[in-house]
């Protein structure tokens, strides 16, 4: 019977499906494990066999686990709201709810398009989903819940005394008891202190203004990255080198009112919480540098230079500094261009030069100012502070390598102790505002570069400091600004509030509508707000967002329901008692459904509560979790956050999300260049480029073989300008293309689909050949031809249970003509070393050692059930088409699935004998195979009979005989 893989996996998927093998139960008798994959967001180029690598590693230990006897829930679902399917939609003039759909069921597009679709794309690898607890975030009955969380976040305030989130209300009551004074929360700064007598007079609406202030999520005027291109904020993970990721547009900093997330609340626990869970130290570390806890002082430099047309009270600069130890060699100050002062502080002979600079800044993204360290660039902006001791003028420039967003959006720069300062003050060296540097360091030479270390440090030219160690001048450093009232010690963290607000169309509508300008919260029970019907996806003429362009997108607040914008008040003839209001424009951003999905899966039927207390309690959290390491900041980030806020809130059972993350690597494509000649439509084969000036132009991957060949008909017909193009050859008539490993990506002509791999040779050996491939953590490349060699594997592995007449399958259940030594021998070294390669997540090195099986067994005849039931129970989490094949074959019943995974009994890998190299005089001249028992006397005694010792001995008596028990055998002389 011939191995043949589309036939036996075409079967058992429709088994497991009909059968729902791997649906999970939420109350089992088994010990529970929870396996999840980072869900993949559905576009139209579908997968390509990068994109499965982690998901077929996440499958195998899944499989493993019910091997195990764990109750294994491994689901999968998309993250399908975002810009990528808000662009494609307007390119193609399709609802993005349409694209979406068909990229993930497949069908047919509107452009006439075949998509595969995700789902059938995933079936066919054969993995062990449980597809009842499918999510997609654009469905409603899943974004109710993500408008309900962002609710509950609208409704709480961190209190730092306890730690945690808590309720709106418990704040209230506070104010209404005993005013601010004594709060202790994660606020806005510069909060205004009032009494309970105050708070209890205020109007409504002043009170709705101040609890603002406190909320985790809130109104705010922020910086934003605006893309006007894209019509849209883009978050810096989705900028690359100052430009939008998706399209290329310019993008700049603008300022905002945007809903943002106060994740800084959580900074210390978000810090804290690495030590407990099991990451690789690289992505902890990403992490905490995200985070960036500084220990150091804030200080107050008064603003001396004010402009004369501003008449207001005195202005101060404050900063955070790690190094209030430094304090006396503030040379000048900085601000970031974008900083609230420095309009007010400009004097009127730099503003010119100022306004120009700042226009300049905004087209350069955060991530781009904090990466380049080698441009310098900055204006003086006319204005003077005061140092707090030494009463001193200090020059105010502006500069971008400063940011608003991190500390105070201002700088002390002491450029004998920092070299982005060092440089700075060197670059402006002589000019109008530069001082110069001042060194504040004993016996430390600062002439050709600053000194950055906090070790060994003597301050001087410092006053009251003079003499004393880093740790000692910065305790009296921050003693002394206390008694001036201009400083304090303080932890601050890099991890700013996140910005929640997106000028889309594409993803969650905000469960919110606006009273006089006010944001209300539309209660629970009327969830959801679904996304309205729009013509167009792009911005309003008047610059509002895309949902600006509905007609039926307002709140009637008596018949709890959306209705036509034609029903809202004109704002001037508002008589104070309207009822209808207008709906927030913006939609959530990408983030939102993904920072709370793997709750959902553990209950996604329940149409009342994102998840049942029953089912929360049970599941807890994920136990592995595996994706790519482009997630490392970001979604991880929110993730925890959010898991962390609804913990607080006594919704999350534990405080991290996830127990064990694993960051598979990249399979990189093998992409093909053709070579054309400079100013021609000639292409010269690669190995008669010789000195001739070329082109390398990327060529679809299809159309080259094995030996690297291009079939030039394929070529010439691919687009309509190569249909002319001539070719020079090999001496062979063979046109040889260039081979680079790059990225795997369709602009670069190199994806290879898994469809077109399960098609050819089976989803079994794509499963087996990605965990072949290497490492799991590290990148690798795809080679095609490589793939052969395992799909060689398979049909030996089903030859061995094929023996009978005819190829027939044939089993025998005693044991083989030689006994199961060497039989068990074999099993038993594969079942620990797959166990052990499992547990590991050393998938690539269990392959090898099935290979090494299989030689074994056929080449010793072996046909034992004892030996080959339960070797297709060891294989089948790698391949599980073929095992569940062989399973039912052995005369089984139902699914290999949840068989038990066969024990490893170290006894059958006890050696009995051992193969001796007999050595005369040091030189092996034959080996001899005798049991490990045996004495020195016994061994001796058989080797000087043999007949070959004889022979080589030639009638001398040794001098020595050395023997070394299960070692060596040794004659000398």
């Amino acid at each position: 019977m011939k191995y043949n893989p589309n036939e036996i996996e075409t079967k058992w998927q429709q088994y497991w499906l009909e059968n729902q093998t791997f649906k999970a139960e939420n109350n089992s008798e088994k010990p529970k494990y929870y396996v999840l994959d980072m869900f993949p967001y559905p576009s139209g180029a579908g997968l390509h066999v990068g994109h499965p690598l982690g998901y077929i590693a996440s499958d195998v230990y899944s499989r493993y686990k019910r091997h195990q006897g764990f109750n294994v829930l491994h689901p999968m679902g998309y993250d399908s709201f975002g810009l990528p399917a808000e662009q494609y939609a307007i390119q193609t003039g399709q609802r993005p709810e349409d694209t979406t759909s068909v990229n993930i069921d497949g069908g047919t597009d509107k452009e006439g398009n075949k998509i595969a679709g995700y789902r059938k794309q995933l079936d066919k690898i054969g993995f062990s989903f449980d597809w009842s607890r499918e999510v997609r975030t654009s469905n409603p009955d899943y974004y109710k819940h993500t408008q309900w969380i962002f609710i509950q976040l609208f409704n709480s305030w961190y209190n730092k005394n306890s730690d945690k989130a808590e309720d709106i209300s418990t704040l209230v009551s506070i104010f209404q008891k005993e005013g601010n004074a004594n709060v202790n929360a994660v606020c806005d700064e510069n909060i205004k202190i009032f009494s309970a007598n105050e708070w209890n007079a205020f109007a409504k609406e002043q009170q709705e203004k101040l609890l603002l202030q406190y909320r985790l999520t809130y109104l705010a005027e922020t910086e934003v990255n605006w893309c006007p291109g894209l019509g849209t904020v883009l978050a810096n993970d989705e900028i690359v080198n100052g430009v939008s990721e998706r399209g290329g547009f310019t993008v700049v900093r603008k300022k905002m009112t945007q809903w943002s997330m106060r994740i800084s609340a959580y900074a210390e626990r978000l810090l804290q919480g690495l030590n407990d869970i099991d990451w690789s130290e690289s992505i902890k570390e990403s992490q905490r540098n995200w985070i960036g806890k500084s220990v150091g002082a804030t200080v107050s430099f008064k603003v001396e230079s004010q402009k004369s047309n501003v008449e207001s009270e005195q202005q101060f600069i404050d900063v955070f500094t790690t190094r209030p130890d430094t304090i006396f060699g503030v040379t000048f100050m900085t601000l970031a261009p974008e900083h609230e002062l420095v309009a007010q502080i400009t004097t009127a002979e730099q503003k010119a030069a100022v306004d120009s600079y700042i226009e300049k800044t905004s087209k350069r993204s955060e991530r781009e100012r904090m990466a380049d360290v080698k441009t310098i660039s900055g204006v003086f902006t006319g204005a003077y502070a005061e140092h707090p001791f030494t009463k001193e003028p200090i020059p105010v420039w502006i500069g971008d390598y400063v940011l608003a967003g991190y500390g105070t959006g201002a700088v002390m720069a002491v450029p004998c102790g920092d070299e982005r300062d060092y440089a700075f003050a060197n670059f402006f060296k002589g000019q109008n505002g530069m001082q110069e540097i001042i060194n504040i360091f004993a016996n430390v030479d600062i002439s050709e570069v600053a000194y950055g270390s906090k070790d060994n440090v003597i301050i001087a030219n410092s006053d009251f400091l003079n003499g004393l160690t880093y740790k000692e001048a910065t305790k009296k450093a921050i003693e002394e600004l206390e008694k001036l009232n201009q400083g304090k010690g303080k932890i601050n963290y890099r991890l700013r509030d996140a910005v929640f607000s997106r000028q889309r169309y594409w993803g969650e509508p905000f469960p919110v509508y606006y009273v006089n300008g006010l944001p209300q919260m539309i209660a629970a029970k009327h969830l959801p707000i679904i996304l309205p019907e729009v013509e167009k996806y792009l911005p309003t003429e008047d610059g509002q967002p895309p949902l600006g362009n509905a007609l039926v997108w307002a709140w009637d607040s008596v018949n709890n329901k959306v209705v036509s914008n034609e029903l809202l008040s004109p704002p001037s003839e508002g008589l104070g008692e309207e009822t209808i209001f207008p709906l927030e424009l913006n939609t959530m951003p990408g983030w939102a459904g993904s920072s709370w999905y793997w709750m959902r899966y553990m209950d996604a039927q329940n149409e009342s509560e994102f998840a049942s207390k029953d089912a929360l309690a049970y599941w807890e959290s994920v136990d592995l979790y595996i994706g790519g390491s482009e997630h490392a900041t970001g979604h991880l980030l929110y993730s925890r956050f959010w898991n962390k806020f609804l913990k607080d809130k006594g919704f999350a059972p534990t405080e991290e999300p996830f127990k064990k993350l694993i960051n598979q690597g990249m399979i990189l494509g093998m992409s093909a260049f053709v070579y054309r000649l400079d100013g021609t439509n000639t292409y010269v084969s690669k190995n008669k480029i010789g000195g001739q000036n070329v082109q390398p132009i990327h060529v679809d991957v299809s159309m080259v073989n094995s030996s690297d060949e291009l079939d030039i008909d394929s070529f010439k017909s691919w687009r309509e300008d190569y249909a002319d193009a001539e070719f020079i050859l090999d001496e062979n008539g063979k046109y040889i293309v260039g081979r680079e490993i790059e990225k795997m990506s369709k602009s670069k002509y190199n994806v290879v689909t898994p469809d077109d791999i399960c098609n050819e040779y089976g989803a079994d050996t794509l499963r087996l050949y990605e965990m072949f491939l290497g490492p799991l953590e590290q990148a690798k490349p795809w080679n095609t031809a490589g793939i052969s060699g395992v799909f060689g594997f398979l049909k030996k592995l089903w030859r061995l249970y094929h023996t009978g007449p005819d190829d027939s399958f044939y089993v025998s259940d005693s044991p083989s003509s030689e006994g199961l030594g060497e039989n068990l021998k074999s099993l038993h070294k594969t079942i620990k070393k797959v166990a052990e390669d499992i547990e590991g997540f050393s998938f690539n090195t269990s392959v090898s050692q099935f290979m090494i099986c299989v030689n074994e067994l056929s080449t010793q005849n072996c046909h034992s059930r004892a030996i080959l039931e339960p070797l297709a129970i060891v294989i089948s989490p790698y391949a599980p088409h073929i095992a569940e094949e062989l399973w039912s074959l052995l005369g089984n019943k139902g699914s290999i699935a949840t068989v038990a995974f066969p024990v490893f009994e170290a006894k059958y890998l006890v050696e009995s004998e051992k193969e001796y190299p007999v050595s005369f005089n040091g030189k092996m001249r034959f080996t001899m195979v005798l049991p490990l028992d045996l004495t020195k006397e016994q061994i001796e005694k058989i080797v000087m009979q043999d007949e070959r010792t004889i022979k080589q001995l030639e009638g001398r008596t040794p001098n020595k005989v050395i023997i070394v028990p299960g070692k060596i055998i040794n004659l000398v002389g």
